[in-house]
């Protein structure tokens, strides 16, 4: 393994002195994730000069469907299958090498050019040693005490045991933290894992591992081993994304997981480790939010949750599986069953306020053909008191109960439609009640998974 040669850093910095392109779109999903991101970003890539992905990890799965055939996605952003549009993993995300690595072979073996990928130097690994703790702490917590509760009040989080919180947690403690960049740099990358091994023998009790997965010098050889795979695909995003938003290159940023998981903003604790709203596009990707014209937000005609955590439209009956079996809700990233409840439009304007979107897609609405009626959560009683206020808390919103408004279900198959014409008037009244709850024009509607079963409202974005 050698030294980065550094090439771009003998590039020119961007002329500040031009302006700086408006013309970018944020895609972000607006539940608890799995809305349909991967589709949409698909469908309207290749537009875009670049697909940015600016948080998460690989515990974060996109699912494109076209020619059919479908793509599980994990890290790569969504815009890989266009040919003219760069697929851009920005600093704000952890990248766990390995998977990068067989995603990426696993797609050249499709049929995929991945060439277009970039990957930012600034990125943070995912190390084995992360997801070892993120297990144990999931098991931990889900340890009964003397009193027969678990070892937290609330139980084991949820996640999807890839590591992603210990390696955000990593990088915030800084001194251990193993970024791409260094895998090109021997002496760095030899340090920083050695001090990151010798820090959990000694003080993190949480990881239940062979001491073989704390060996830094195997670490290092199982890097540098890697290291030659990923070398061309590294650069310092942040000075190309600048160069191309100055060129006028419109960019399109691809949200993981979803608003109502963000760390700061989410049902907290039942959240992932990252800014998932576009709100964290400015720090994830390094580019400022005035770059941004229009803010997708996707959602789901129904709802669903991955993992533990309240969810108030949970549905624990035939509907609920019937939605489940028809939607096909299972985990990309981890096959687990998703939890499957009617359409929550409180949690939805409250992410659609958060993320300043300016149109809504709606996913799946083909699921909920064959349903005779529909609802909708328009309010909460909580504590004997009606609110149409999100409480964001998972400790607050567990006694949340739904206040639903009652729709006409519609029995045709509308998986053929390529206009809104071509919905019946009950599907077309369940979306005219969407747009005038959350206050925001549907630009997008999925009637189906492939690429093509999708309609566009009020132009291009």
């Amino acid at each position: 393994m050698t030294h980065h040669p550094r090439a771009h850093l003998s590039d020119p910095a961007p002329d500040l002195t031009r302006p700086i392109t408006t013309d970018c779109l944020a895609v972000v999903g607006l539940q608890w994730g799995d809305e349909g991101k991967g589709k949409v970003i698909d469908r309207v890539s290749p537009r875009y000069d670049a697909v940015v992905r600016y948080n998460g990890g690989a515990n974060a799965g996109h699912s494109v469907v076209f020619d059919g055939k479908r793509h599980a996605l994990h890290l790569v952003p969504s815009g890989i299958f266009s040919e003219r549009t760069r697929a851009v993993i920005g600093p704000g995300v952890c990248v766990d090498p390995f998977s990068l690595i067989d995603e990426l072979e696993r797609l050249a073996a499709a049929g995929v050019n991945v060439s277009n990928l970039v990957l930012s130097d600034r990125a943070h690994l995912v190390m084995p040693y992360h997801k070892q703790e993120d297990a144990s702490r999931e098991a931990r917590l889900d340890e009964p005490d003397q009193q027969g509760k678990s070892g937290a009040s609330q139980g084991a989080i949820g996640t999807t045991r890839r590591g992603i919180g210990p390696a955000y947690a990593e990088k915030a403690m800084r001194a251990a933290a193993v970024r791409t960049g260094d895998l090109l740099r021997p002496e760095v990358l030899r340090e920083r894992l050695r001090i990151a091994c010798d820090f959990k023998k000694r003080g993190n009790t949480l990881i239940d591992a062979p001491p073989e997965s704390l060996d830094a010098d195997r670490l290092f050889d199982q890097l540098s081993a890697i290291a030659p795979k990923l070398q061309p695909h590294l650069d310092d995003t942040t000075y190309l994304l600048h160069t191309m938003l100055r060129d006028g290159k419109p960019l399109l940023f691809e949200g993981a997981n979803a608003t109502l998981l963000d760390v700061d903003h989410g049902t907290f604790p039942f959240v992932t480790s990252s800014s998932t709203t576009a709100l964290g596009i400015s720090s994830g990707a390094g580019v400022p939010g005035r770059c941004l014209g229009q803010t997708l937000g996707i959602v789901k005609a129904y709802s669903t949750r991955v993992g533990a955590g309240p969810m108030p439209t949970e549905l624990k009956d035939d509907t609920g599986e019937r939605i489940r079996k028809n939607g096909n809700e299972f985990g990309t990233t981890t096959g687990r069953p998703r939890r499957c409840g009617w359409l929550d439009l409180v949690a939805v304007r409250y992410a659609s306020m958060l993320n300043g979107t300016t149109g809504l897609a709606i996913m799946l609405l083909d699921v909920l053909a064959g349903l005779d009626e529909l609802k909708v959560c328009v309010a909460y009683e909580i504590d004997t008191l009606r609110t149409d206020r999100f409480p964001p808390d998972a400790y607050d919103l567990v006694r949340a109960k739904p206040i639903y408004e009652t729709l006409p279900g519609f029995a045709e198959d509308i998986t053929a439609a390529r206009s809104l014409d071509d919905l019946p008037a009950a599907a077309r009244t369940y979306l005219d009640f969407i747009e005038g709850y959350v206050g925001v024009p549907i630009r997008f509607v999925s009637i189906g998974p492939d690429r093509e079963q999708s309609i566009e409202v009020g132009g291009a974005m």
